[in-house]
């Protein structure tokens, strides 16, 4: 034990980051095995278990079988509790246990919350953990309630609160996942706007990001706010808007809908209209809005707004010639460089695996598997259909798409790269571009 112990301290955040996520997934595929997660006379294989723990930890919302339909209460509480440590981050829980438990948080706990709520320094930590869980109480009660009044008139009492718990967590998880049967998700709701708003309202906040909402309450006003928060929200509410748009252009759906699938598409992977009708001008208008995703430090996956609004600038900058810069702030070659670096590992990662779903599942169109890498890349969750009929090989494909696009590209590229530099550089020399 002692020297497994010393091993962990070894490790680098990422990697010890990556390691815990696929150590959850793992125990969260057995314990959905379990005889008393399972429902009687329906048979879960392990892929399929793996496939939903991995959905749920990774807060995409994929399924190969239905959650409701296969699995027990008990199995479906499970979910529900990967879905919350996938979201939180298994750092984030990790350390509000200590906390709970009066225990002190170690140096190493602390690099970790670090890396893994994305934030600049140490100080506060601690403090941080706390005001994210508490946060997170506070929406998902909320939440909670306002969809009980909704599934209330419809589900007995007992079953609707359960519905209504799971749906909430999910929703600020910004995790697709839903308990009402039948692969319908929230189609039987389409026209329900409490429940669409709803659901809405936890999606945006959940993908938000934790240190942007905490910004805000501090704030309240936009013009105190840090850069980072600024460049969130109006990045957010523009490709909210721009989608709504081109989702109503595209397709025979009313705005209700067309607002509510533009905020899920970003990273929630509810959906209120069967996605595998939408046209091809639709899917592809869905493609851009999951590859970019949340924001940083959120529950949501994607390349992240402050990337797309970075790279945005820079482009901006070099057509117009003047420094890259918003609301009278420059932005640093760094952040500018990580941009377009985590930009390039994402498509890499989605080529490579639409590559390879083109070859193990040809039966399928290109926009089809396209739809399928990038939603799981993105953690969204939406399919056009095609997920529980997937061979093994494409569900392991997507699978290993899912945990990338959960830990991120950099993190797992960084757990096998040496961060030393180098003693000495070579003289630069010109290259033609373009």
């Amino acid at each position: 034990m002692r020297h497994i112990l010393d091993f962990i301290k070894k490790q680098p955040p990422g990697r010890l980051i990556a390691l815990g996520f696929a150590a959850v997934i793992l125990l969260g595929a057995l314990l959905l095995m379990l005889p008393c997660s399972v429902r009687e006379g329906v048979e879960v294989k392990f892929i399929d278990a793996l496939f939903t723990s991995t959905s749920a930890v990774c807060v995409t919302g994929l399924i190969a079988i239905d959650t409701a339909d296969h699995f027990t209460p008990f199995g479906q509480g499970m979910v529900a509790a990967l879905i919350q440590i996938g979201g939180l981050g298994v750092t984030s829980i990790g350390v509000g246990l200590l906390i709970a438990a009066g225990r002190k948080v170690s140096f190493k706990s602390r690099l970790m919350v670090k890396e893994a709520l994305n934030v600049d320094n140490y100080r506060g930590l601690v403090r941080l953990v706390k005001a994210v869980l508490i946060m997170t109480l506070c929406f998902e009660s909320v939440g909670a309630f306002l969809s009980f009044l909704v599934f209330s008139r419809d589900y007995p009492l007992g079953h609707a609160l359960g519905i209504s718990i799971f749906h909430s967590i999910a929703a600020f998880n910004n995790s697709g996942f839903d308990i009402l049967g039948g692969l319908r998700n929230l189609i039987p709701y389409q026209d329900n706007v409490l429940l669409n708003l709803t659901t809405a309202f936890l999606i945006i906040f959940g993908g938000l990001g934790f240190l942007v909402i905490l910004d805000i309450l501090k704030h309240r006003r936009f013009s105190k706010l840090s850069l980072h928060s600024k460049v969130v929200i109006i990045t957010s509410a523009c490709l909210l808007i721009v989608g709504t748009l081109l989702l109503k252009v595209t397709e025979d759906i009313t705005w209700l809908g067309a607002f509510f699938q533009s905020v899920s598409t970003r990273t929630a992977g509810f959906s209120t209209y069967p996605i595998g009708e939408f046209t091809n001008a639709g899917l592809f208008v869905m493609c851009i809005l999951m590859f970019i995703g949340a924001s940083p430090g959120s529950t949501g996956g994607g390349i992240k707004t402050s990337s797309f609004f970075v790279m945005l600038q820079e482009v901006r900058s070099m057509c117009t010639k003047k420094p890259v810069q918003a609301f009278h702030r420059s932005i640093s070659h760094q952040n500018i460089s990580k941009a377009f670096q985590i930009t390039f590992l994402s498509l890499s990662v989605v080529s490579i695996a639409v590559f390879l779903m083109c070859i193990l599942e040809p039966e399928y169109s290109f926009i089809q598997l396209l739809f399928e890498v990038v939603s799981a890349f993105g953690t969204v969750g939406l399919s056009t259909g095609i997920t529980p009929e997937l061979g093994v090989a494409g569900k392991v494909v997507i699978i290993l798409v899912m945990f990338t696009g959960r830990v991120g590209a950099m993190t797992l590229l960084s757990m096998w790269t040496n961060r030393k530099e180098p003693n000495a550089k070579y003289s630069e020399e010109t290259v033609m571009i373009g």
